[in-house]
Formats: C-alpha cells, sequence, structure tokens
C-alpha cells in the first residue's frame, strides 16, 4: 500500500531518505489524481523494500504542497537524497513513472 507522507513525516520519511521516493501531490476532489490512484498503489507494490511510493493529499498537508510549489494536481515528484530529481505533472501511463523510476532508483 502507498505509503501516506504529511507535513509532519516528510522530513524523515523523504528529505532524510537515500532511497528514491515517489510523491503523488493529489486531493479526493481531483478526476484524475484518482485515475492514478491504483498505479501509484501497483508501483507500491511492486517497488515495495526497494523505492518509497506515497502520497500527499494537499488539502491535509499545504505545507509540503507550498514548499514545493504544486500548483496542479495530480504533480508526482521524484525524490532522492533530499533533492528533486525529476517530475511528471497530470494523469500519466504507468509506463511513464516505471522509466522514470528506474532511471533514479
Amino acid at each position: 500500500m502507498a505509503f501516506e507522507f504529511t507535513d509532519a513525516n516528510f522530513k524523515a520519511e523523504v528529505l532524510e531518505s537515500d532511497k528514491l521516493s515517489v510523491i503523488d501531490f493529489w486531493a479526493e476532489w481531483c478526476g484524475p489524481c484518482r485515475a492514478i490512484g491504483p498505479v501509484i498503489e501497483e508501483l507500491a507494490k511492486e517497488y515495495d523494500g526497494k523505492v518509497k511510493v506515497g502520497k500527499v493529499n494537499v488539502d491535509h498537508n499545504p505545507q509540503i504542497s507550498m514548499d514545493y510549489g504544486i500548483t496542479s494536481i495530480p504533480a508526482i515528484l521524484f525524490v532522492k537524497n533530499g533533492e528533486v530529481v525529476d517530475k511528471l505533472v497530470g494523469a500519466q501511463p504507468k509506463a511513464n513513472f516505471v522509466k522514470k523510476i528506474e532511471a533514479h532508483k
């Protein structure tokens, strides 16, 4: 299951991790966000233990969204060693996520 990143745990779980983190910024009211939800869950299972895949609900965690300048959702950030190494915006096919993960893990 995809990890739930929050304003409270983001630093420890993402910024201080040496693993690649895939962070899906989403909201319940966002149709495209719901459309890629199952893809995010699949990636979380497939990369379990190798890559940290999770979600940030922008309505509940405004600080992270502001820190990273998230203005449209879904926005997916790829973070490694505390730095954003890649980004996808909008609903995407699973292959696009896999390509980015494989390039950075």
